[in-house]
C-alpha cells in the first residue's frame, strides 16, 4: 500500500501529467496521444509518455481502434473504473468491505455513526499522508491552493472531481462522476453517509472544522454526479 501511495503521489506531482489528467477526466470521453499533444503544445512521444505514466499506476486504461480514416487504428485513453485509493483498500477487499458494513448497519444508528466517525478519520488521514508525502503545510497554503490538492486527493482516488473556489464569497463547490464505492452504495444508502464524511474529513485537514452541503446524489433518481458546497472557507 505504500509503495503504490507513492507511485500516485508521484505521478501527480509533475504539473504537466497532472494537469493531463484533469484534462481527461473533464472530456468524459476517449482522447487519444495526438489531441493531448495538441492541446498541451507538447511532442506526441511526451505526451505518450505523461498518458502511459498514468495508465500504469491504473488512473487510466487505454485501447485501440479503427478511426475509420483509414491506416492503423489510433491508441484511445479514459479514465480508469477501477478505484484507486491512497488509504482505503482496493477492490479485491471489496467482499469483506460488505460483510463489515453489513454487520455495521445491523446494529442500527450506533452502526451508522460508526460509519460516518471512521469516515471522516479515514479522509482526515488521508489528506495528511498525502500532503505530508508531498510536502505541503496548509498553514502555509492559500484557499486555492488548497482546493488544487484536494481536487488531487479525489483524482488520486478515482471520483473524477470537479472542484471550484469562489475568492469573492469564499466558498467551495465540489462534484464527483465517480463513486469509491458505488456497487454497494447503491444499495445501502449509509455508505453515501460514510463517504460524504470521508470527503469532509479531506476537507477539515485543509480547512479546519468545515462542513460540506450535499446538493445532489449520483443515485437518487438518477442524479449525476454528486455534488457538494461549503457554507463559508
Amino acid at each position: 500500500m505504500e509503495q503504490q501511495t507513492l507511485k500516485i503521489t508521484g505521478v501527480l506531482s509533475d504539473p504537466t501529467r497532472f494537469s493531463i489528467y484533469q484534462y481527461v477526466s473533464r472530456q468524459h470521453r476517449d482522447v487519444t496521444v495526438q489531441e493531448i499533444a495538441e492541446t498541451f503544445e507538447i511532442h506526441a512521444n511526451v505526451a505518450r509518455l505523461h498518458l502511459t505514466k498514468l495508465e500504469d499506476v491504473n488512473m487510466l486504461v487505454s485501447d485501440t481502434k479503427k478511426t475509420g480514416k483509414g491506416g492503423r487504428p489510433s491508441r484511445f485513453y479514459r479514465l480508469s473504473d477501477e478505484v484507486v485509493s491512497l488509504q482505503f483498500p482496493s477492490r479485491d477487499y471489496q467482499r469483506l468491505s460488505e460483510i463489515a458494513i453489513q454487520t455495521l448497519a445491523s446494529l442500527g444508528e450506533k452502526g451508522e455513526q460508526a460509519l460516518i466517525e471512521t469516515g471522516r478519520t479515514f479522509g482526515f488521514e488521508t489528506a495528511k499522508e498525502f500532503a505530508e508525502n508531498l510536502n505541503y503545510n496548509p498553514r502555509l497554503m492559500s484557499p486555492e491552493e488548497k482546493t488544487e490538492i484536494i481536487q488531487k486527493i479525489a483524482l488520486s482516488q478515482g471520483l473524477n472531481p470537479e472542484i471550484n473556489y469562489n475568492n469573492e464569497t469564499n466558498e467551495i463547490s465540489f462534484r464527483i462522476f465517480n463513486c469509491t464505492y458505488k456497487e454497494i452504495a447503491q444499495h445501502r444508502r449509509g455508505i453515501c453517509k460514510m463517504h460524504h464524511a470521508l470527503i469532509n474529513g479531506i476537507f477539515s485537514y485543509f480547512f479546519g472544522d468545515i462542513k460540506l452541503k450535499e446538493e445532489a446524489n449520483m443515485f437518487a433518481r438518477n442524479a449525476a454526479p454528486c455534488m457538494y458546497s461549503t457554507v463559508t472557507v
